[in-house]
């Protein structure tokens, strides 16, 4: 039997992988990886797709460095934009469209380390006029809060708490160096405490190793994360990794597989980048994907709800929330 088989077998069983075993993937024949992650992904999450769209509610100036982003004060990109956080009408209104639509979650997504608590105090009142005013799930991306503040926030109507592993902590001081591994594992702990449900992944593409890739899901398994987003790198001009090769389709198909494997029943969600790979994610999401960020990145294009609807409804796949 093969070592995609076995493994297949191990997690059908009610078995989890190993790292040692998860590294055996990286080399296994593509074809047969792929179709045994959809399998899984049948056997272990249905057909349950879970989409939601982000607004970017408080741009630019950030004073963190990560590599990647356009948003940080670090670097000279051709980002012009900058804001506040967005108001109660603003916020409200990108939520009634996006609910109009059909979609199910709602991500409201801040700049900076972190809001202050009169922001936070402001942002709960928004989200209360969400959850009275549409049906839309309300998730919260802030930045490194403290569990008071995640209660708070919960109170208001906010479900979810977003704060990416980003990379595996070996590999996370080469992509920033203003916050560190462990406040981001702190930050995720304490929305757990609140009573939240909790959203992490990464990004690919950034210089890091599979082994990299595979410790970083491992990290949001012993976390407990069932909502992993996963962005493949889109170099922005003016940032440090202006010039990175971005991933083929083959490697992010072969990535989102081995993360099926290691989180049988989680929701896979490809994110920002996805455009890049040609086919708006479909070998993807019959790869072991199962969910999707639609509609605009916070700085960059993404796919449109529409298209996106038409691909879920292409692949037999259902919209509803999942992981909750």
């Amino acid at each position: 039997m093969s070592i995609v088989n076995e493994l297949k077998e191990k997690i059908f069983a009610g078995g989890k992988i190993t790292r040692e075993e998860a590294v055996k993937l990286i080399s296994a024949p593509l074809g047969e990886l792929t179709a045994a992650a959809d399998e899984i992904r049948k056997k272990c999450s249905g057909s349950g797709f879970d989409i939601c769209t982000i607004i970017n509610g408080k741009c630019g100036k950030c004073p963190e460095d990560c590599k990647y982003c356009a948003q940080s004060a670090h670097y000279h990109t051709k980002l012009k934009e900058t804001y506040p956080l967005l108001d109660e009408e603003e916020l409200l209104e990108g939520a009634r469209y996006n609910a109009e639509r059909g979609v199910l979650r709602y991500s409201i997504v801040t700049s900076g380390k972190r809001l202050n608590d009169d922001e936070i105090d402001r942002l709960c009142k928004s989200i209360r006029a969400i959850r009275k005013e549409t049906s839309i799930q309300v998730c919260i991306s802030l930045g490194l809060l403290n569990e008071e503040q995640f209660k708070k926030l919960k109170e208001a109507g906010a479900s979810r708490v977003h704060c990416n592993l980003e990379t595996s902590e070996n590999y996370f001081p080469s992509v920033c160096t203003t916050h560190t591994y462990e406040e981001k594992i702190e930050t995720l702990k304490a929305a757990k405490r609140a009573g939240l449900s909790i959203c992490s992944g990464g990004i690919l593409g950034l210089g890091e190793s599979m082994e990299d890739r595979i410790d970083m899901v491992l990290t949001a398994r012993e976390l407990g994360v069932k909502s992993i987003p996963v962005n493949l790198l889109n170099p922005i001009p003016g940032t440090p990794y202006e010039n990175n090769t971005p991933l083929t389709n083959d490697e992010a198909c072969r990535c989102v597989a081995i993360f099926r494997f290691l989180i049988p029943d989680a929701s896979i969600r490809l994110a920002g980048g996805r455009g890049l790979v040609g086919d708006k994610g479909e070998a993807c999401f019959k790869s072991g994907a199962n969910a999707a960020i639609s509609g605009d990145m916070l700085t960059t294009a993404g796919i449109t709800i529409e298209t996106d609807m038409d691909l879920i409804k292409k692949l037999g796949y259902e919209v509803r929330l999942c992981n909750d």
